[in-house]
């Protein structure tokens, strides 16, 4: 799934080629209609060249946003280290689950909000961490607390941390060139409308406004698609975490409460950042009611609550 995202990226590259080759080329017939074709030497031409430019100018966004991952996290949910004797409790809880499954203790982090939520993220040992509210670590239960961080240590554990973060990242990339395209395309309808005094200009900003407008709706599309492979891929890992979290805390009933009572007064909602918010155990998004509840389940990135909540009870 992971192989779609730049798939979906190059294509919608070879297809903003194609429509403007649809749209240059074109010849009239004896009957004075005219007659548009794909120039399909052309368009490969042309994508073949820019492959190396796409490929090496995405590649060098990947890396840093992917190795600065863990910074731009903590700055954008407001985290701070949590010392041992801040909270012994907590530590304490994660690091008996760590030595029930075999694996490194990760960083842990604390955000000051007496709302409730949790999360992990990076994509190393050396980066591991798992963030919890300062309302999470004093209103749940010791069981209940041992059901989250042992959903988040599954999620560690599973390296979903890492598979997240890049489908963030690719997802950004698409959103970033759809917001430079709309911009660029309301620069170019403002340069014509007040810059252009002869016919030449206007017809030159009216084919950099029909490119612009084709390089937008070829991005809004790949948003679309990448959007869909990274909700796929996140609901997916919410259920394996839960599962995981379960089996590691020996109590489902016990991380079953805790989603419900972070459902009922969820934190962290002030982030500002969706991408973010996907990493939370539960997106605050997700619990919307209302008309606006189907399409807002439809496109979240975490199934819904109370379904997780059924299954936990079933074991």
């Amino acid at each position: 799934m992971l192989i779609l995202f730049p798939v979906i990226i190059l294509g919608m590259i070879w297809v903003f080629l194609a429509v403007l080759s649809y749209l240059g080329n074109g010849y009239y017939d004896d009957y004075g209609n005219q007659i548009r074709h794909v120039d399909f030497a052309q368009v490969n031409y042309y994508f073949l060249h820019s492959l190396p430019w796409v490929v090496g100018g995405v590649a060098i966004w990947f890396a840093i946003a992917y190795f600065s991952n863990a910074a731009m996290v903590r700055r954008a949910v407001g985290a701070r280290p949590l010392e041992r004797k801040e909270n012994p409790r907590i530590y304490n809880i994660v690091e008996n689950l760590c030595m029930t499954c075999g694996m490194e203790m990760p960083k842990i982090n604390v955000v000051d909000d007496e709302q409730l939520n949790a999360f992990a993220s990076g994509i190393d040992q050396n980066s591991y961490t798992v963030t919890v509210t300062t309302g999470l670590a004093n209103r749940l239960t010791d069981d209940e607390l041992a059901g989250v961080i042992g959903h988040e240590l599954t999620h560690i554990r599973n390296h979903d941390t890492r598979l997240l973060i890049t489908s963030i990242i690719f997802v950004g990339i698409v959103s970033s060139l759809m917001s430079v395209s709309s911009r660029m395309m309301n620069n170019v309808m403002v340069f014509g409308r007040y810059n252009s005094s002869d016919r030449d200009g206007r017809g030159t900003g009216l084919s950099l406004i029909l490119i612009m407008i084709v390089a937008l709706v070829c991005m809004a599309i790949a948003y679309f698609f990448t959007l869909l492979t990274r909700f796929a891929i996140s609901r997916k890992r919410e259920y394996m975490a839960d599962a995981g979290g379960a089996e590691l805390c020996g109590n489902p009933l016990a991380l079953a409460s805790a989603l419900r009572k972070i459902s009922n007064d969820p934190g962290l909602q002030d982030t500002g950042r969706d991408d973010i918010a996907q990493l939370f155990i539960v997106h605050p998004q997700s619990l919307t009611s209302g008309i606006g509840s189907f399409f807002t389940s439809l496109f979240s990135t975490h199934p819904p609550t109370e379904e997780r909540i059924q299954i936990l009870e079933q074991f």
